[in-house]
Formats: C-alpha cells, sequence, structure tokens
C-alpha cells in the first residue's frame, strides 16, 4: 500500500476512511483483542437497536456487545458504521420483521391484479 493509499485509508489516530462511502469510522478495540469500526460521535438508546448490535464502551475504553433484553431505558450504545453507511446494504437485523416484509409485497402483489368481482347491489329475497 502506498503512501497516498494509507492517507486515504487513514485520516488520524483512531479513526479511519470507509473504503464504501470515504466518510470517517471510528477503529476501537473490544475485550476479544479484535477491532470493530463503529460511527463516530454517536450513541442512540440501546432498546432502539438489535441486541447483537449494541457497542457498550467500558471503562477503559474497549467496547463490547451488550445483549441484555430489554436493556436500561437510560443505557445508551454505539453502532458499527456498516449500519449507517449509505453505499453498504441494510443487514437483515430482524430476520422475522423482513419475512413479513416479503410475506407484505406478495399479498400487495396479488392486490394489484384483476379486481375481485363485486357483491351485487340487489340483495335476492329469501323467501
Amino acid at each position: 500500500m502506498g503512501a497516498v493509499d494509507e492517507g486515504l485509508r487513514r485520516l488520524r489516530v483512531g479513526q479511519y476512511a470507509c473504503p464504501y462511502c470515504r466518510l470517517p469510522q471510528d477503529r476501537v478495540a473490544t475485550p476479544e483483542q479484535d477491532w470493530v469500526l463503529l460511527e463516530p460521535g454517536l450513541e442512540v438508546p440501546a432498546h432502539l437497536v438489535p441486541a447483537d448490535h449494541r457497542w457498550i464502551t467500558l471503562s477503559d475504553g474497549r467496547v463490547t456487545v451488550y445483549g441484555v433484553c430489554p436493556p436500561d431505558g437510560s443505557q445508551r450504545c454505539r453502532i458499527e458504521h456498516r449500519l449507517a453507511c449509505a453505499e453498504q446494504p441494510l443487514p437483515d437485523l430482524w430476520p422475522w420483521l423482513t419475512a413479513l416484509r416479503g410475506e407484505n409485497a406478495r399479498a400487495a402483489g396479488r392486490r394489484t391484479g384483476p379486481e375481485h368481482p363485486r357483491p351485487p347491489q340487489v340483495w335476492p329475497d329469501a323467501g
């Protein structure tokens, strides 16, 4: 990797340019000695984020996934940049909701076809 490429990737200490959108993302260590790329400067209420996507900052500056359900109402968390990146597809966060949306799309497609026959305006006498 050349000096120019390195300059594009690394904006400053702790921040890296996203290869998809070129916006900054924070590179933060985890307790497992890995790294995660988080959306910089954003903390959202934890109850709005699926359990396996909540990143809580620990006292030593590292982050860990916070899977407690339901989270404390005042708890805030960080999210990975890939969830906020406009150039990457959004992952399937709630598979049941994705399935429901697919079924609703199929149901809507069935409704746009020919209209069903309408009931008669005058009902015949039963007698």
